[in-house]
């Protein structure tokens, strides 16, 4: 060994921390592997997840430590210089290895919630560490308290190792120390870039199957979120992933897929701004939007889930109900922006979070706040989660009613009031504005069916036990709908208002599919005064939401979103939804789907909804380009301001 370490000299520090860290991974890969064998079996993926595993690992330790192995060559030595590098390279290697196993002690948790490596949702949360924190501190503490201990365990025994591995190094000669700092520059390129070709080493280039978590074995958690931090730059564009499409292509896609007439488009400028004419023509309602956290399909008994939703079932058979209603993604500000601002998604963040959306960007509290609506968004929490409170005050919203405005809660967990505290808020302020003769449109976004799931005791019989479970926390949630309906429905702003329930996402979004489509299927009913029942079979987006709400509202008006208004559809129309899976791009239209992946040709599916599963069918060129299309209109609405009312 000693002889060993004299021969590495310079290297021998870097060198240790490489092949503990290289082991780690593989081992964590290989547990990860056994874990999720079923899946990796049946794409035949043992050999591309553990062989490319060691090449990812190879080309993050390069890029990780190669910088440090060419100070030590430059630096080392026992003089002033030297002492004071050794401290800094000890830091260096400690948190690097630090990071590489933390993060691979986080990925079960993370795969278990989002079905993916950690990815830039991981990057995303760490932004709200207060959040963050409570949530795990109530809902999962043993894990905090493991994590904690285990980064403790890491720091000091990287720190000790650290101290080991560099006393006493065998240095170069001066006069051979550039050449061999050229040969670490070059080796270190060589094995970050891992590839002679024109394009780095990518999650891309060790993607093999169909299944999006297994296509992720291969990278280990530190890459998987350095990489996606650097893509950020890039996310406001999906081209960079996709493909390109000339400008006044998409815009000629776009305007044929919202089912306008041309017509219908009154603006250069705005390409598309349309005309609209409401289908109801009485006096304009007030508009009440409740959306529901983390509620997909299998939770409601209505839509052949479990038997956790009997108010909203029962609110399906008094309105107009979706049965087939698709939400746009797996983050709730995804379903922000497609609910309220009737925007398609991107590869990118949501644009509740982007700088350019911040003021200026259409949202239907822009649009009836100009018709003298009170605009109000109502939530239990605190409103700057996710950049809410920011993008809803400089798009249209007047008011914000938030965590800090609820004085006598009957209950507050980790996020805030609870959902009965705000439907009873709801209620209040609904009343308290019809009496004003106020028209009013609201936003409330409810948080209890959250992680760590907690409410109010004696509320419901619980579904199973434990209490805190995401099961009893949905029927908690359907539980303070139900109140607020039997409160609306004794309201005088009842008959003139129409209330929207619908989901953000569904929850733990997974699947072995390139997109799990059932997954993105959520609940969406409308209600309210003159709305007749009727369960609605056709394949709708939330993007169509926004259209058909104003329709019915009795608002004639121009604006730029190209969901459908449903009242005006064909009821043979076959449908459409547009879905967002962390980096993958779908569009279904009827039964027939084209998929999107990065840096990858569009792929042809058949949706068979009994097996929930998707069959590789080939797909026309016109398909393919209008799926392109959909998502390169997101990015260049964004980029170029489009997607606004005209300005004054």
């Amino acid at each position: 060994m000693l002889r060993l370490r004299n021969w590495l000299g310079p290297f021998w520090p870097v060198c240790c921390f490489a092949l503990i860290a290289l082991c780690t991974l593989s081992l964590s890969r290989a547990g990860l592997a056994l874990w999720l064998s079923e899946r990796v079996a049946d794409v035949s993926g043992w050999p591309p997840v553990l062989l490319q595993g060691i090449r990812v690992d190879v080309a993050t330790l390069c890029w990780l430590w190669g910088i440090p192995t060419l100070l030590t060559m430059l630096l080392g030595g026992e003089h002033v210089v030297g002492r004071l590098w050794r401290v800094l390279l000890r830091l260096w290697l400690t948190l690097g290895l630090w990071l590489l196993l933390f993060m691979e002690l986080s990925t079960p948790t993370f795969i278990n919630e989002y079905g993916l490596r950690p990815n830039r949702l991981f990057i995303e949360y760490l932004i709200y560490p207060k959040e963050v924190l409570s949530m795990l501190w109530s809902g999962r503490p043993l894990e905090l308290i493991g994590s904690l201990l285990a980064s403790g365990l890491l720091l000091g025994g990287g720190w000790w190792l650290s101290g080991r591995v560099t006393r006493d190094l065998a240095m170069p000669r001066w006069g051979w120390r550039p050449l061999l700092g050229l040969l670490v520059i070059a080796l270190a390129i060589l094995g970050g870039r891992s590839t002679l070709g024109h394009r780095a080493l990518n999650p891309a280039m060790v993607a093999f199957s169909t299944d999006p978590l297994v296509n992720t074995l291969p990278l280990n958690s530190a890459y998987s979120v350095i990489f996606a931090l650097k893509q950020l730059k890039n996310e406001e564009d999906p081209s960079q992933y996709y493909g390109k499409l000339p400008a006044d292509r998409i815009v000629a896609l776009m305007r044929e897929a919202s089912g306008r007439p041309a017509s219908a488009f009154v603006s250069a400028d705005i390409p598309s701004l349309s005309r609209n004419q409401a289908s109801y023509q009485g006096k304009p309602k007030n508009l009440v939007i409740i959306l529901q956290e983390s509620l997909g399909a299998r939770y409601v008994g209505s839509l052949g889930g479990l038997p956790l939703t009997p108010n909203i079932d029962a609110l399906s058979r008094e309105g107009w109900a979706f049965d087939r209603l698709y939400a746009t993604g797996t983050r709730s500000v995804r379903g922000i922006e497609a609910v309220v601002a009737g925007f398609t998604p991107t590869p990118a963040q949501a644009v509740v979070k982007l700088d350019k959306s911040q003021t200026g960007f259409f949202t239907l509290a822009e649009l009836l706040r100009d018709r003298g609506y009170d605009t109000s968004f109502l939530y239990g929490g605190e409103s700057h989660f996710d950049n809410m409170r920011s993008f809803f005050l400089g798009n249209g919203f007047s008011r914000i009613v938030e965590q800090k405005d609820f004085k006598n809660a009957a209950f507050v967990g980790s996020w805030g009031a609870s959902d009965e505290d705000l439907m009873r808020r709801a209620n209040q302020e609904f009343s308290r504005l019809h009496q004003a003769g106020k028209p009013f449109f609201s936003l409330v976004f409810s948080s209890s069916n959250h992680d760590p799931f907690e409410f109010p005791d004696g509320r419901i019989q619980l579904y199973e036990q434990p209490k805190a479970t995401r099961n009893n926390a949905a029927k908690y949630a359907d539980y303070a709908v139900g109140e607020f309906f039997k409160a609306a429905k004794a309201s005088d702003y009842w008959k003139d208002t129409l209330f929207l329930v619908i989901a953000d996402h569904d929850s733990r979004v997974s699947g072995a599919e390139l997109v799990p489509i059932e997954h993105f299927r959520i609940p969406g009913v409308i209600v309210g005064g003159g709305i007749a029942a009727r369960k609605d079979q056709r394949i709708v987006s939330q993007i169509d939401m926004a259209p058909t709400l104003l329709s019915l509202m009795g608002v004639n008006a121009d604006y730029p979103m190209l969901g459908r208004d449903l009242t005006r559809t064909p009821a043979d129309w076959p449908g459409r939804a547009l879905m967002q899976y962390d980096k993958n791009f779908a569009l279904m239209e009827g039964n027939q789907v084209v998929v999107l992946q990065p840096e990858h040709t569009p792929q042809g599916f058949v949706y068979d909804r009994a097996k929930e599963d998707l069959v590789p069918a080939e797909q026309s060129a016109a398909f393919k380009e209008r799926t392109l299309g959909w998502s390169l209109w997101s990015g260049m609405a964004y980029q170029k301001e489009l997607f606004r009312l005209p300005r004054q």
